[in-house]
């Protein structure tokens, strides 16, 4: 997997890294891959690590990612929004 810096911008307020990488790739990335990936390239921990969006053309091996680096897990817990499960309605 190819990676390419396309912006990186210190965010100190939030303590993270916002970046955009081109990914060139076979067939479409999983998130656990791009996330071990971005961890390896920028010397990060991959759970700390927010992955923002993933584009790419059509039949086009060229991926474009958005992503947060974090400085560590605690970090983007803290800050990222929690999801909250769906209520089940009898």
């Amino acid at each position: 997997m190819n990676l390419k810096i396309i912006s990186e911008k210190e965010n100190l307020l939030f303590s993270r890294k916002e970046i955009t990488v081109e990914m060139k790739r076979e067939g479409s990335p999983k998130k656990s891959e791009i996330e071990s990936s971005l961890a390896e390239k920028f010397s990060a921990a991959a759970d700390a690590i927010k992955i923002e969006k993933v584009i790419s053309k059509f039949g086009s091996d060229i991926f474009l990612v958005s992503a947060k680096i974090y400085n560590s897990k605690e970090d983007k817990e803290n800050i990222e929004p929690r999801i909250k499960p769906a209520k089940a309605v009898a």
